[in-house]
């Protein structure tokens, strides 16, 4: 058992106290909070506008080994005995990886050619699971006790672990910025408009607080809706931006608490119909309830939803990915990488890459997932290997390379992610581009190829060009496709998918500027009147009944279906950002400030240009809240999304895991390609 108590000096607060048992690998298996009734649920310390965090004080027993010891700092001689030990970061995560082997290309290039681009066929049995084992899943209890300081050394101390405490008027602190390549420091800030006033207020009154402390935020906090669903609820997806919002804004304590919450609910059994999933599926959301005890007591409980619940029963494929980019994210910005230098987090990490390299029947580097197993959570015909999971897989795993510590037992793991990183970016840049010129090929394409040099490798039939298609390409600008299978390419433009291919580099540096000018010259039909269409075009008439199953949510340009996304504002700003078209992101956030506040912050629009709030739309969706709130700050000081971006990795690029010999019976097809897929 794994005891962690939780001690605070606020007045009528009670004492918190996490009792957590392991039902598999995981470090926590279960979470309860234990209170008196005389309390207020200690809520409303939440809603201070301000967290701070604190050093947690280890008592350590036992054997913990090798990572362990290096996370905390203990001399080997004296490693083992019971201790007290006072934890603090190391400073700049970065600087620290860089003197630890953060760059692995290099050193595993010669030894490639004799690994797959997934984890080896061993990460089935236990050999793999002993990765875990001997970074830490054998050590005895640990006893976290956390003690809150006076409210006049809280910036001292938060300041040690790299978290801002902001004074009212300041953003960021300028210590967890300052050093860091690509980052000025701001000047004083601008004075916030009323709509971000009101913004920075409904999102504060969204935070959920677990055992008094905040985890998280709901996905919809309308005090007029009787019947929430699910959007009382704390969602891995929704709450980035969430969490990018208070990062930005120096308040990390949060985004930390998140983490770590829904690191410890990843090792819950995860059971439908006698059927369970792998040990490594983060949930897609949580909510945390309120158990009545005997007498005046209650308890606080972690209920989390792994699909079990959701409608149609799918898993969130992308919640994990979100969880590994966030958490890079969460380093960067306070320079705190004591929290992904954890053993349970490292644990996490590789239980997550784990499920995705597992070796399979698949002949393609990119992820096979079901429908509506990321945000468009309904049957939208995405089933296969949609874009959006494949953009969030590669940056997960380029997060993953930067994050992992490099020793004997993960050794393989990184030579995987490596591998599948040097594919996926092959694929998706090769096989997934379409521009005019590209459309014009496959128009003239021959199929029934059978060869090894075949030109129309995945038999695509022409007619599958749809005749919109053919009319609304422009002459300068392209897009990555929804989806590739065997005769069948998903034709739509997403902007999920296509947003994070520029964000992460998954692109090209030409392919990533030309997605920006598509939606630039296309700028009525992917923005409108509202930023940005979640897909276009939509899907209507015959095609609806068949691929929706005649879905009265998903009816045409509503929700997935050709919506307006508010949300995708953040992501949007981001890639203008990294691309140099600040003026794009301008025009957009200008766009929806206009509407957000009086249309009372809705989930979606509806319509072809976005001109009516949704049909079924929740208001105050949290989400919109934050990812407007998240784009005003970036543009405010665009140098902050350096830490949120990733630039060309040309070394990753010209490594070849394929072992093709260039006079063998088969040859590889990537040195035909390369001067594409380096421009």
């Amino acid at each position: 058992m794994v005891t962690l108590g939780f001690i605070r000096n606020y007045t009528m607060k009670p004492s918190c106290r996490f009792l957590m048992t392991r039902k598999s690998l995981g470090i926590f298996g279960f979470a309860k909070c234990h209170h008196s009734l005389t309390s207020n649920l200690a809520r409303n310390h939440v809603h201070k506008k301000q967290f701070s965090a604190y050093p947690l004080r280890i008592f350590g027993f036992g054997s913990a080994i090798n990572d362990t010891q290096k996370i905390f700092c203990i001399p080997k001689t004296n490693f083992g005995q019971p201790r007290f030990i006072s934890v603090f970061p190391y400073g700049d995560c970065t600087r620290r990886r860089a003197s630890r082997g953060f760059s692995v290309v290099s050193s595993f290039a010669s030894e490639v050619k004799g690994y797959s681009t997934s984890v080896e066929t061993r990460v089935n049995d236990k050999n793999f699971e002993r990765i875990y084992v001997q970074n830490g899943i054998g050590v005895k209890p640990l006893v976290v006790e956390k003690i809150d300081k006076d409210e006049n050394v809280v910036g001292e101390e938060a300041s040690r672990i790299g978290i801002a405490v902001p004074d009212e008027g300041e953003n960021v602190n300028a210590e967890n910025v300052e050093g860091v390549k690509g980052v000025e420091i701001a000047g004083p800030k601008r004075v916030e408009s009323d709509i971000e006033k009101e913004a920075w207020k409904l999102l504060n009154d969204a935070i959920v607080s677990y055992c008094g402390s905040p985890v998280g935020t709901v996905a919809a906090n309308d005090p007029g809706d009787k019947q929430p669903l699910n959007y009382d609820q704390v969602f891995i997806r929704d709450f980035v931006p969430s969490a990018l919002a208070f990062l930005l804004r120096g308040e990390g304590e949060i985004v930390r608490n998140f983490l770590l919450h829904t690191l410890q609910l990843q090792s819950w059994e995860k059971t439908v119909d006698c059927y369970s999933p792998g040990q490594g599926l983060m949930p897609a959301s949580f909510k945390v309830r309120t158990v009545p005890l005997d007498g005046n007591k209650f308890e606080e409980v972690l209920d989390p939803d792994f699909g079990e619940s959701a409608i149609g029963r799918v898993a969130p494929v992308d919640s994990g990915l979100w969880w590994i980019i966030l958490l890079r994210a969460y380093g960067k910005i306070t320079g705190d990488c004591t929290l992904q230098e954890r053993v349970d987090v490292q644990m996490g990490i590789k239980l997550i890459l784990n499920l995705c390299l597992t070796d399979g029947f698949d002949m393609f580097p990119s992820l096979l997932v079901t429908d509506g197993s990321c945000m468009i959570d309904r049957r939208m015909g995405i089933h296969g290997h949609p874009l959006e999971i494949q953009a969030l897989f590669y940056s997960a795993l380029r997060c993953s390379r930067e994050m992992l510590t490099v020793n004997d037992g993960s050794k393989n793991l990184v030579r995987a992610v490596n591998n599948r990183l040097s594919a996926l970016s092959f694929h998706i840049r090769e096989y997934y581009w379409v521009d005019i010129k590209k459309i014009n090929e496959i128009y003239r394409y021959k199929t029934e190829e059978y060869s090894l040099d075949a030109t129309n490798k995945f038999n695509i039939y022409p007619e599958q060009i749809p005749s919109w298609l053919m009319d609304w390409i422009p002459e300068e600008g392209g897009y990555l496709i929804g989806n590739l299978q065997p005769a069948h390419m998903d034709l739509r433009f997403f902007t999920l998918g296509n947003l994070w291919s520029v964000i992460s580099s998954l692109g090209t540096p030409k392919q990533n500027k030309a997605i920006l000018n598509l939606i630039e010259a296309k700028w009525d039909d992917i923005v409108g009147r509202m930023p940005l269409k979640i897909c276009y075009p939509a899907i209507e008439d015959e095609d609806w009944r068949i691929i929706t199953g005649s879905d009265p949510k998903n009816t045409p340009w509503s929700y997935h279906n050709g919506g307006s996304w508010p949300t995708l504002l953040w992501q949007f700003t981001l890639a203008c950002i990294k691309m140099g078209r600040l003026e794009l992101a301008q025009k957009a956030v200008a766009l929806a400030e206009k509407r957000l506040a009086v249309d009372r912050w809705p989930e979606y629009y509806d319509t072809r240009t976005g001109k009516f709030i949704g049909k079924q739309s929740r208001l105050y969706q949290t989400w919109t809240i934050a990812g407007f709130l998240t784009s005003k700050v970036l543009l405010e000081n665009p140098r902050m999304a350096s830490m949120l971006l990733w630039e060309e990795d040309y070394e990753l690029l010209e490594i070849c895991v394929c072992g093709l010999s260039k006079t063998g019976r088969k040859k590889c097809s990537r040195g035909a390609a390369k001067s594409q897929i380096l421009v």
